[in-house]
């Protein structure tokens, strides 16, 4: 018999809705594209990030589509959110739902973002079964993801090594290569993982070019 495949399921850190790229899409005078789309019918979440966050959640939805292999009818990839715990990257969200995320802080000591947070992790760590890993795109630096998470998945969560010392562009070049070129990256307990180390080799540049808008089911390129 052969060894059953592992199963993967990647957690991607949110986008700053609070940001000055937030705020551009948000305010209710923004008259491009993206932002008519949000006010008319809303947005997949992972869409509305990657406007945000630019590169590097750009590079977290590539790296993830890539590479998840979730169990039967489960999503390859999930988003931390404050507020709604995890949630699908092709999940439409409304503005309102925006604003609504933009006001609960990212910190592990605020229960609006933590509560949520930990029955999420919870209900898939019991649906995905024993086999499932869990890696977090995201930094391992600080507690406001790691430590809620951690506490749920144990050593089935992971992270990249090859993160630490990258600064987020770096990070979002790297997964876009790795997606690119069909290369994954090794993982390591997260448990495990040093809070700060050497920062690695400068990456020559990747194109900027915006992908296409993300709809629900479709992949990136």
């Amino acid at each position: 018999m052969q060894p059953q495949a592992p199963q993967r399921i990647f957690l991607l850190s949110p986008a700053n809705a609070g940001g000055q790229r937030a705020k551009l899409l948000l305010r209710p005078e923004a008259a491009f594209d993206l932002a008519d789309r949000l006010r008319c019918q809303g947005l997949p979440l992972g869409e509305a990030f990657a406007f945000m966050s630019g590169l590097y959640f750009r590079g977290k939805l590539a790296y993830a589509q890539a590479f998840a292999a979730p169990p039967a009818g489960l999503s390859g990839s999930y988003v931390i959110t404050s507020g709604h715990g995890l949630l699908p990257p092709e999940t439409v969200v409304t503005i309102e739902q925006l604003l609504g995320i933009a006001q609960i802080p990212i910190d592990a000591t605020d229960e609006r973002y933590r509560q949520p947070l930990e029955r999420a992790c919870r209900t898939l760590y019991e649906t995905a079964g024993p086999l499932c890993d869990f890696v977090l795109l995201g930094s391992v630096a600080t507690v406001k993801y790691l430590e809620p998470m951690a506490a749920i998945f144990g050593e089935r969560l992971l992270f990249p090594p090859e993160f630490i010392g990258r600064g987020d562009l770096s990070r979002g070049g790297l997964m876009l290569r790795c997606a690119r070129a069909g290369e994954q990256l090794a993982y390591a307990p997260a448990g495990s993982a040093i809070w700060r180390g050497p920062r690695p080799p400068r990456l020559a540049p990747v194109s900027s070019q915006m992908p296409p808008k993300l709809l629900p089911g479709q992949d990136c390129p």
